[in-house]
């Protein structure tokens, strides 16, 4: 009698635990079935998450290891070293075209800046001139007309009086008497240019005139017919006031009598006289 309540008792326990372990596999078995779904059917929906944590669509590693890749590998030359828009737009830019005043300026400006700058040698001196060639600026920029103004306002501010010269005449003397005909070659100094040089010295200009020997220059055959065609001269010395050639050397002599030439100069910016009030004090 005893013995039927405990087994009684036993039953009912087993009976309770039966419910909780059937609940507790019906949970791992959902989980199973939730953890199969993230990681093998929803996969592509990962392609949502931050590019740190997904796979590149094309198959690169992560993005973390793609980004220490790059870090080894030399910089993308399409990032770092882009040209700006404005320079590549400038490309299909027409080619600005100066007039024979600007292109003066902008030869004068040129040869002025360093001793060393000459007109390459391979140019046609009878035609224009390209601009990049004596511009240090792209000459395709939208601005490059504007920069040409300050450019020839600056180097007739800088120099009102600029003289091309040269230092020997030649000519050439033939024997008539001779059956060979020998030549013989003479270089004289040139007595225009040398006249033109003294009366510009004698002012004591300030500031004070460049004088190019043209003649001795390594670009003179380029240069000289280029001036030429510049200024409609014939001949050198060249001189310009306020960057606009004076004449023939008679021209010249007929104004510096009469007065003129000293008035010009003074209009253009020059101050006679000037280095030796600048000494004085």
């Amino acid at each position: 009698m005893s013995t039927l309540p405990v087994t009684s008792l036993l039953h009912s326990v087993q009976l309770q635990r039966k419910p909780k372990h059937r609940t507790t596999s019906l949970a791992l078995f959902g989980l199973i079935v939730v953890s199969f779904y993230i990681f093998f059917i929803a996969r592509p929906s990962l392609d949502l998450a931050p590019i740190a944590l997904r796979t590149d669509t094309r198959g690169h590693a992560d993005a973390r290891v793609q980004r220490i890749d790059d870090e080894n590998s030399s910089p993308s030359p399409s990032r770092l070293f882009r040209l700006p828009p404005k320079v590549l737009n400038n490309v299909d830019r027409p080619q600005l075209k100066l007039d024979e005043s600007q292109e003066l300026a902008a030869v004068a400006a040129f040869v002025a800046a360093l001793p060393q700058n000459t007109i390459p040698w391979s140019i046609d001196p009878s035609q224009p001139i390209d601009p990049q060639l004596v511009l240090d600026f792209d000459t395709r920029n939208p601005r490059a007309a504007d920069e040409v103004k300050q450019i020839v306002e600056e180097v007739w501010s800088r120099y009102p009086v600029m003289l091309f010269t040269k230092v020997r005449h030649s000519f050439i003397f033939r024997c008539r008497n001779s059956y060979a005909e020998p030549r013989y070659h003479f270089q004289l100094h040139h007595g225009s240019s040398r006249e033109i040089r003294s009366m510009i010295s004698n002012m004591n200009l300030r500031p004070s005139p460049p004088i190019f020997d043209v003649d001795q220059r390594e670009d003179a055959d380029v240069l000289i017919p280029l001036l030429h065609r510049l200024t409609s001269s014939t001949e050198l010395p060249v001189l310009l006031i306020g960057g606009k050639p004076v004449g023939s050397i008679a021209a010249i002599r007929e104004l510096n009598g009469s007065g003129e030439l000293a008035t010009m100069i003074t209009n253009a910016g020059s101050v006679i006289d000037g280095t030796k009030k600048k000494k004085g004090h």
